[in-house]
């Protein structure tokens, strides 16, 4: 359980400090991470300038530079921790050290993304502003009837059933 945890913990931090890379010709859709500092793929639908991709493609940027060498510091202790030999006084230590690096990860990419949100929504003009909070109120819309959706819906059980005697 915990190994899947810190497993789980360490892609959601590496993928939510991955670098984003956008399209800079008109005509082509701008890509972004799916969730990433208030939607990512949402920008499409704002009409953005050219002034406003440029500036959020800036700050991503600058987001992503400030959190790599936490990004390494937590590499290197999972390394210390896969190196070393289960059932040692080193063992227990790297694994302390990395659920501590994990923390401090966390803690720090998701402060990071927020102030990355904060600096973009600023960027954007007040109907964009409203027009990202409608669009957001429709995500989380559909996502609401998907839930329901799958209550109404339950997968059939993978169980094994036994045959009728």
């Amino acid at each position: 359980m915990r190994k899947t945890y810190l497993l789980s913990a360490a892609l959601v931090t590496a993928l939510g400090c991955a670098p984003l890379t956008f399209a800079q010709t008109a005509g082509h859709a701008w890509h972004g991470h799916h969730g990433m500092a208030m939607g990512g793929h949402m920008y499409d639908k704002l009409n953005l300038t050219d002034t406003q991709r440029d500036s959020i493609k800036q700050l991503r940027q600058q987001s992503f530079a400030q959190m790599k060498p936490q990004m390494q510091a937590l590499r290197q202790s999972r390394q210390a921790y896969e190196s070393a030999t289960p059932g040692t006084a080193a063992y227990q230590t790297a694994a302390s050290n990395l659920a501590e690096a994990e923390a401090d990860a966390t803690r720090a990419r998701v402060t990071n993304e927020a102030n990355l949100r904060a600096q973009i929504y600023k960027l954007l003009t007040p109907t964009q502003q409203t027009q990202l909070a409608n669009l957001r109120a429709q995500r989380e819309a559909r996502m609401q009837q998907w839930k329901q959706f799958q209550q109404e819906n339950p997968l059939p059980s993978s169980a094994p059933t036994s045959p009728a005697q």
